[in-house]
């Protein structure tokens, strides 16, 4: 099986943070027996992940994702997905209540950012 794994982020390509999450997924899979044949680093824009998923897709059986999933409104990568694959998101309380609680105890307030967190693609079974 080959495998690619796509990072989004522009955090990632201005250089403010390093990608180890990239190295340690390849070195997962690499235990497995599963072959990593390409590594890729899109920005968190809609045609760049659009691009990016249709790239992968084509060189890869499998492909993993990382990163883009940040409580700023920069962060689009789960509306991008569900728009790629044709479903819906909806809300997962059992997520919200721990989104919630994070922040609580933490005596922050809950933005409808943080609260977006909470939501999945319709078809995922946690």
């Amino acid at each position: 099986m080959k495998a690619e794994i796509l990072t989004i982020g522009d955090e990632i390509l201005i250089g403010q943070v390093t990608n180890t999450n990239t190295v340690w997924i390849a070195q997962q899979l690499n235990l497995i027996g599963i072959k990593v044949v390409h590594m890729a680093t899109v920005s968190d824009d809609r045609e760049e992940i659009l691009k990016g998923l249709e790239n992968a897709s084509q060189r890869a059986d499998m492909v993993f994702i990382t990163g883009g999933l940040g409580p700023t409104k920069d962060d689009i990568t789960k509306k991008t997905f569900t728009q790629y694959f044709g479903v819906e998101l909806v809300l997962d309380e059992a997520i919200l209540v721990d989104v919630s609680s994070f922040f609580i105890k933490r005596g922050r307030e809950v933005s409808q950012l943080n609260k977006d967190q909470a939501l999945i693609p319709k078809v995922v079974d946690l």
